[in-house]
């Protein structure tokens, strides 16, 4: 099995460095790893003790973020050196100032892991949420340099849990991990049904993110004016489907302000939802040249700004439940909105607790849309109970940082 990995690996490195004659993103992947021996080299303080933290993408960094900063605050003697597999994450936190090093994970060959290992030496190592690469794993287990998963979440389809050959190789990466901090008790199980006992139930390490994002907030007066004595319904990270939804459901609208914070924020993209919207609508970056109150659609054209945006929400709609999966839900959720999303949201936890809880609700379509977009708009009662449902859930579940933080620092006994 190590051999047919092996290939699959070599596989992807050619086929990636085809890709990248025609794709930028691939294009990315593949000279962002050009030398990267050389390069980490001249980052790493051979002196210095690393804690190792290695995210997949962006979406896996918000999750490993909390950790990033507990232990920099906590254990300042440690350097923190992070990795990224996909550009989307490197790419926008390359310059991350918590992170003594960021790079690229080199591709997963024996070869690539030793030196990488040897040049960091790190003494502890934390991968996020379901990045396993057999030869990183083993070359750590074989040094006894302990490797900790973070916001691990576990289904039954995966193939640590299958009978085949394949499944039987997959599992053994999971015994080689010296402890994983889980998500849901489910998981749990699921480990334990195939003999792992050295688990946490731990939950999951973005809703501390997210809690620290909500004390953070900060004030963007604009939308405070904006959104004047009206209900405001935030959309984030929309794509077109729910853009097509939402401009609908705004043409026919009355007394209600929206902001969409399309994910993809290109000039031609925003013109395409400024152009399918018949009300009176902004981008973003003209707002200071005119009277913004007058004014009943907002379209973000920049980044960074959903997080704060949504403190001034009464509902908010969340993008991607028509294509791959639903963005992030919880930056609107503690801020006590409740959230509005399509119908692909079945492999994330938050989504189906909240939706079982009353905080949610799931579309399937533009009549579903605007049937429940318009009974939270209209019933009070059931927007204050569901916005309650939601700053609760968020609430009830922070904490899960501190607890990895004790568990593997020997219950937070400061290194100095």
């Amino acid at each position: 099995m190590n051999f047919l990995y092996s290939i699959a690996i070599r596989f992807y490195a050619v086929a990636i460095k085809v890709a990248a004659l025609f794709n930028e993103k691939a294009k990315l992947f593949v000279t962002g790893r050009k030398n990267w021996e050389q390069n980490l080299k001249s980052k790493i303080d051979p002196k210095a003790k690393y804690i190792w933290v290695h995210c997949a993408s962006l979406g896996e960094f918000e999750q490993g973020r909390p950790l990033i900063e507990a232990v920099k605050e906590q254990f300042p003697a440690y350097k923190i050196a992070l990795t990224f597999f996909s550009p989307s994450g490197y790419e926008i936190r390359k310059n991350y100032p918590l992170a003594d090093v960021v790079a690229y994970l080199p591709l997963d060959t024996k070869r690539n892991a030793r030196t990488f290992i040897s040049i960091v030496n790190p003494e502890k190592v934390f991968f996020v949420k379901y990045e396993y690469w057999n030869n990183y794993i083993s070359e750590l287990h074989n040094r006894k340099i302990p490797l900790y998963l973070v916001s691990a979440i576990f289904r039954k389809e995966q193939l640590f849990f299958s009978k085949t050959p394949w499944g039987k190789w997959f599992r053994k990466m999971l015994f080689k991990v010296e402890h994983l901090f889980v998500q849901t008790k489910v998981s749990g199980a699921l480990l334990e049904s195939v003999g792992i006992k050295n688990y946490t139930v731990s939950g999951d390490t973005r809703f501390d993110r997210v809690a620290a994002i909500a004390a953070a907030a900060k004030d963007i007066p604009p939308v405070e004016k904006f959104k004047g004595g009206s209900l405001l319904v935030v959309a984030g990270s929309t794509w077109k489907p729910d853009e097509e939804l939402l401009a609908a459901f705004i043409n026919q609208s009355s007394g209600v302000k929206f902001i969409i914070a399309p994910h993809e924020v290109s000039a031609a993209n925003v013109s395409r939802i400024k152009q399918s919207v018949t009300k009176r609508v902004i981008e973003y970056s003209k707002v200071q040249e005119s009277e913004i109150a007058n004014f009943d659609v907002i379209i973000i054209d920049s980044i960074g700004l959903l997080s704060s945006l949504y403190r001034y929400g009464n509902i908010a709609y969340i993008g991607g439940g028509f294509g791959v999966g639903i963005h992030n839900i919880l930056e609107a959720a503690t801020f006590g909105l409740p959230v509005i999303f399509g119908p692909n949201y079945q492999k994330f936890r938050e989504a189906v607790e909240l939706a079982a809880e009353g905080g949610a609700f799931p579309i399937a379509s533009e009549s579903d849309f605007f049937t429940k977009l318009n009974n939270l708009l209209t019933d009070k009662i059931l927007l204050a109970e569901s916005a309650s449902v939601s700053q609760n859930y968020v609430a009830k579940n922070v904490g899960s940082t501190q607890l990895i933080i004790k568990k593997v620092f020997n219950n937070g006994v400061s290194v100095n």
